[in-house]
């Protein structure tokens, strides 16, 4: 009877749901997964620091839809993986952590690296277990991977002791099957048809669409928005949903909106800071809330009617109804629409004007022009990050690869890593803050020796401009740890073997981001960028 060992079980295992990349950086106690994935083909992305790992394996799945993998090794190498765990669990992203653990035998010893890991993810990971047994690690694939994909997403971690990845197993050792949910959940038909009819008596409807869009349902969704001729908003997750420039899709009037409607159709979004708790909407506006996570319809705002349904489905459902559709245009959304254009119109103004060094609206837009419609471009900062964002041209869900409402910081580099890896022919790019590079800028080193010519460029301030902003609201004369200097990014970029600019003048800012694509390697545009104070701030709410 041929056998194998446990590693090639799990890789089997990874295999039956479509993973043909694993990300890693190496380690004694995951030699087993490593040689597993490569006897059955899974190809292995090596990064400099687990924290990327994770990310990268958080944007495989955000740009695939399967599930994303991550194998580090024991004790530190497992607790370096935590915050992209956290990040993906406020993103709500199917992920799969694999640990390596001290071997069974080794047990309270005192061995390398002994550590319970499942404990460290009981708050941010929906299942955390540890595999004991070598013929059962299909089943716990499979427990871990059905968790993944419940209700919105979120990551799992199983930790493998080192002998149950050595130990062998029969060849024909069984995987489970049809083990998880194949169809999205739709509404009742009765509460359908009750949205339906609010839907047809509102005057200023307003649709606001979250990250379920990211992997289907953009389609239905802008059919939805023309049926109604409403004025549509998208939250980070589902950039990209509507195409670019599309006269329904909001970008800048989202307040305005939700101050002047009559009803908001939330699909799966959350009333947290970045939308004021919910009470930025008109307190008399009727809101319907459609979530696949029960706990989250009502939270902080209350939801007149709350639906537990996939938010792409129920678009669907909603689309069957020809009694929903508006004819005209609606006065509302042409009073939105003259807002977009004024808000636009002021950024462009603010863009133009002159400036010594670059400024960030003058940035933003000339990334943005950049990088087009077709590239998939990883957001990693604070206020330059969402200056650009606003300007940035995505056409495709999921191409703005941001890290969401946990507000991490360093998850460029593992999120770029990914959609590389995965388009090798997409342009891909990032765009960091220069606190946001000093997390994982040597991620660069795992660009240059694998070949990946990401494009990078550096708003660079010399602050934490977020943060000091903020220190000042409260202690003005004793703001402290907010300085970083404007340091020379490129340059560090160059001695690892990738290419580096720097910019100082805005007329060199376009010229300097076509070379650095030109030169086919790994590059950074490192962009001195005015320092700018602001009076306000996302701690505020």
């Amino acid at each position: 009877m041929e056998r194998i060992h446990g590693g090639q079980l799990l890789a089997r295992a990874l295999r039956n749901e479509g993973v043909d990349m694993l990300f890693t950086l190496t380690g004694g106690h995951i030699i087993g997964i490593l040689d597993g994935c490569v006897t059955e083909g899974i190809r292995i992305v090596d990064v400099r620091h687990e924290q990327s790992a994770a990310h990268a394996a958080e944007a495989y799945s955000r740009l695939t839809g399967k599930i994303g993998v991550v194998a580090v090794t024991a004790g530190p190498g497992v607790t370096n993986t935590v915050t992209g765990v956290m990040n993906a669990y406020y993103s709500g992203t199917p992920m799969l952590v694999l640990g390596g653990r001290h071997p069974i035998a080794q047990e309270h010893t005192g061995g390398l690296q002994e550590m319970d890991h499942p404990q460290l993810f009981r708050s941010t990971a929906r299942f955390a277990a540890t595999v004991w047994e070598t013929a059962r690690i299909g089943e716990y694939v499979a427990a871990a991977v059905r968790h993944a994909f419940s209700g919105r997403g979120g990551p799992v971690f199983l930790d493998i002791p080192l002998d149950v990845q050595t130990s062998l197993v029969a060849d024909s050792t069984p995987l489970p099957k049809r083990y998880r949910a194949t169809e999205p959940s739709g509404a009742d038909p009765t509460v359908v048809l009750e949205v339906v009819s609010l839907l047809a008596q509102a005057e200023r409807p307003v649709i606001f669409a979250g990250s379920g869009f990211r992997h289907g349902g953009a389609k239905a969704l802008v059919g939805l928005a023309e049926a109604l001729e409403a004025p549509s908003f998208v939250n980070a997750g589902a950039r990209g949903a509507f195409p670019f420039g599309h006269p329904l899709l909001g970008n800048r009037a989202r307040l305005q909106a939700f101050a002047g409607a009559d009803l908001v159709l939330a699909l799966g979004v959350d009333w947290d800071f970045r939308t004021g708790y919910g009470r930025k909407i008109n307190s008399e506006a009727t809101v319907v809330q459609v979530d696949t996570e029960p706990t989250k319809i009502g939270w902080n705002r209350p939801a007149h009617h709350g639906v537990v349904a996939s938010p792409g489905r129920f678009v669907e459902q909603l689309l069957a109804h020809d009694e929903l559709r508006h004819d005209g245009v609606r006065p509302w959304t042409e009073q939105l629409q003259a807002a977009e254009v004024e808000k636009l119109s002021t950024a462009q103004a603010e863009a133009d004007a002159p400036s010594e060094l670059v400024g960030p609206q003058f940035f933003g837009r000339t990334v943005a022009d950049f990088f087009g419609t077709d590239s998939i471009v990883a957001v990693d900062g604070g206020d330059i990050v969402a200056t650009t964002a606003k300007w940035l041209q995505v056409s495709t869900p999921g191409h703005v690869l941001e890290p969401g409402p946990a507000g991490t910081l360093g998850t460029g580099p593992g999120f770029a890593l990914a959609a590389k890896a995965l388009f090798p022919e997409r342009r891909v790019g990032i765009v960091f803050g220069d606190g946001g590079f000093g997390f994982n800028g040597m991620e660069y080193d795992t660009y240059v020796r694998l070949g990946l010519p990401v494009v990078g460029v550096v708003g660079n301030d010399g602050v934490w401009n977020n943060i000091k902003s903020f220190h000042r609201m409260f202690y003005p004369e004793r703001v402290v740890a907010s300085d970083l200097g404007r340091r020379p990014y490129h340059t560090m970029v160059e001695a690892l073997g990738g290419h580096g600019e720097l910019v100082t003048k805005p007329e060199d800012l376009l010229p300097a981001l076509e070379r650095a694509e030109a030169s086919k390697l790994p590059a950074l545009v490192n962009v001195h960028i005015d320092e700018t104070f602001r009076a306000s701030s996302n701690y505020s709410g």
